[in-house]
Order: structure tokens, then C-alpha cells, then sequence
């Protein structure tokens, strides 16, 4: 990660990040350019009621704007790669299962059941960074696995009430996860008729289309009470993931995942190297061991 002291930095790398030109970017923000300019050069600062908007289009954390907008900068890490700040280095480490056992009755309160008509627009913003600017999952088919399973599609905010991540959750029927096991089929291409009721299944299938959290302190509050759902179930399941950021490999493991296959490492638009690779198990092992 790197650190940040200043607001204007942090504009000036995010569009770089982008391809942004300072034109480009007063557009997304709807501001002039001359004002992007006194930012970036640190001559003024952000009005206070502009710092959500600017997070809703940029999805930058709307506490990283703050800690930066500020006479006196709180200075911050960020890295643009995996999208995520920390306060100091020793929060800059993956995520860590361990984490999860030490701190077992920690919940949040900021995390709730996806609101499709209020979270979709933010949502496939960021799935569009997620998975390599590919055409995210449909409002149908994400309409439908909330439906069946709000316990697993969740959003978590900010003290503010803003976006700071989510997970997506799909329970799948035991031919689509043949397809997807066998590479016969991508993420992208799972549709509603692939979605099965899994408290009907002998052995249920859940697939994890997706989960990602602006600082590690949110993605521990959501795989936390992501693995209390598992926990509590009483029947065999198989869980599966298509993963595509490292971060996400090592937990997967310490986790009791089993690595099925992996595809050779790819680049993204921006030149950064993604590695797909698949998933699956369970986690009694990591159970039996708290």
C-alpha cells in the first residue's frame, strides 16, 4: 500500500489508476476543471457535502476522502490494486483466517441484506472492477439468489451509512456446479435456471460470486458473519469460489478450500495480473479447530 498525505495525491493517482484526464474526471464528479486543478495542487479543499457524491462515483471509501480532506490530513494507505486503506502498516496485511477464530463473537451492525432498488447502481460499479470490466451479474438473477438466500447476499456500510463492500452469494443447482467444476461454464454465464432452493437439496451448493470490503476490519465482519451462516447449518454442503485476487488465495486455504484448477495468469486493462483459479470444500475442518 501506499501512504497518502493529502487529498490531491490521492485524486491525482486515482486518475492515473483510471486513465483520467482532470477533464474526464470534473465530468464523472460533475465539477469544473479548474476545480479539480486547486484539488489536485491542494490550494482548497473538498466541500464536505461533494465527499459522499465524489465516493459514489469513484467508489474511493468515503473515509479514506475524509481522513484526506482535512486542514490536518490523517494520513492514509491505499492500494488501488486489491482497493482497500488502512491507517497504519500493521493493518496492511492479507486477510488472515485466523483472525476470524481469535475474534469469534465479534458482529457488526453496519451489515444488512442486499436492496436491489437502492444497492444496484453501486454494486455493478464495483463488480465492473471486480471482474475485469465484464458485463457483472444480472439484476434478474441477483434479484433471485437474494430472494432465496438473504442470509449470504449482504452489503456493509460505513459509520456514515455509505457502500464499503458486500458479498454475493448464489445457491446453485448440482448440474450448474458440474459446469462450472468442469469448466464448462463461467460465472458469467450462470442464469436464474441454474439458482436451486437449497434447503430442499440432500447436499446444498453455494457459490460465491463475489465478496470484497473497502479496509480489512470490513471484510473480517462480513466473512465472519458469512461462516456463522455455515456454521449453523446441520447438512452436508459443498461451497465453491472463481476467485481472481490474491488476497483471496491464502484465506481460501487456511479456510480448508481445495484448490480444483487455475487457469494461467492474465492481465487487466490496467496491466495488473488477475489469476483465476477454482475453489471448493467445506469448512468443518476449519471449525473443528476453534
Amino acid at each position: 500500500m501506499k501512504q497518502y498525505f493529502s487529498i490531491g495525491a490521492l485524486l491525482i493517482d486515482y486518475r492515473h489508476d483510471r486513465d483520467l484526464s482532470q477533464l474526464d474526471l470534473s465530468s464523472l464528479i460533475n465539477v469544473d476543471i479548474r476545480t479539480i486543478q486547486r484539488w489536485e495542487k491542494d490550494i482548497t479543499l473538498i466541500k464536505p457535502d461533494k465527499e459522499k457524491e465524489i465516493a459514489e462515483a469513484t467508489l474511493l471509501p468515503y473515509q479514506l476522502i475524509r481522513n484526506l480532506n482535512a486542514a490536518v490530513p490523517i494520513p492514509t494507505y491505499y492500494d488501488f490494486r486489491i482497493r482497500k486503506y488502512a491507517l497504519t502498516e500493521l493493518n496492511n496485511d492479507l486477510p488472515d483466517a485466523r483472525w476470524l477464530t481469535d475474534r469469534v463473537k465479534e458482529f457488526s451492525k453496519r451489515i444488512r441484506t442486499i436492496e436491489l432498488k437502492t444497492d444496484i447502481e453501486v454494486l455493478r460499479k464495483d463488480l465492473l472492477l471486480q471482474k475485469n470490466n465484464e458485463e457483472p451479474i444480472s439484476r434478474n438473477l441477483l434479484s433471485r439468489a437474494i430472494d432465496m438466500l438473504p442470509e449470504l447476499n449482504l452489503i456493509i456500510t460505513d459509520d456514515f451509512g455509505n457502500y464499503s463492500g458486500h458479498c454475493i452469494t448464489l445457491p446453485l443447482s448440482l448440474e450448474a456446479y458440474k459446469l462450472l467444476k468442469n469448466r464448462e461454464m463461467s460465472d458469467k454465464d450462470i442464469n436464474v435456471s441454474h439458482l436451486a432452493n437449497y434447503k430442499t437439496m440432500d447436499k446444498p451448493i453455494f457459490f460465491n460470486y463475489d465478496i470484497t470490503a473497502d479496509c480489512n476490519a470490513n471484510v473480517f465482519y462480513l466473512a465472519h458473519q458469512y461462516l456463522s451462516f455455515f456454521k449453523g447449518l446441520t447438512a452436508p454442503y459443498e461451497y465453491c469460489s472463481h476467485t481472481m485476487r490474491y488476497d483471496s488465495y491464502k484465506i481460501n486455504e487456511q479456510l480448508g478450500l481445495q484448490l480444483l484448477w487455475e487457469n494461467p495468469i492474465q492481465r487487466d486493462g490496467l496491466g495488473l495480473e488477475y489469476h483465476p483459479r477454482f475453489y471448493a470444500g467445506n469448512f468443518n475442518s476449519y471449525f473443528a479447530q476453534q
